[in-house]
């Protein structure tokens, strides 16, 4: 039973470091939501037109399919979630758009938020 406690920690640890290895330097919007979700599609829009899944910026007709690809390519494909990061100054119908693309594909989409300083 110790080593099972010895392995969990481990993760812990491990998740803990990568977590803290990524970060997001653009503006988001505040929030008083506490609500921590999973992150295993992200999208991030910048104020600027840039679309970037995963890190890497993409075209906006290019994205429902990447969005699918990773989707089905998930360990977790029944409850993957699209995790939208949009900077402040964001057009409402961009984040709107990478909605729509969410739902037509049967997935949850999220919005992240900074807590109000």
């Amino acid at each position: 039973m110790s080593s099972l406690t010895d392995i969990i920690f481990l993760l812990l640890i491990f998740f803990m470091l990568t977590s803290a290895a990524v970060q997001i330097n653009i503006d988001l919007p505040e929030s008083d939501s506490r609500t921590v979700a999973p992150t295993d599609i992200p999208v991030m829009l910048t104020a600027d037109g840039v679309i970037k899944f995963k890190g890497k910026i993409t075209a906006k007709n290019q994205l429902k399919g990447l969005i699918n690809e990773a989707k089905l390519s998930s360990d977790n494909s029944e409850n993957a979630t699209v995790n939208i990061i949009a900077e402040k100054n964001v057009p409402w119908k961009s984040v709107f758009e990478v909605m729509e693309i969410a739902n037509a594909l049967k997935m949850r989409a999220i919005i992240s938020t900074q807590p109000r300083k």
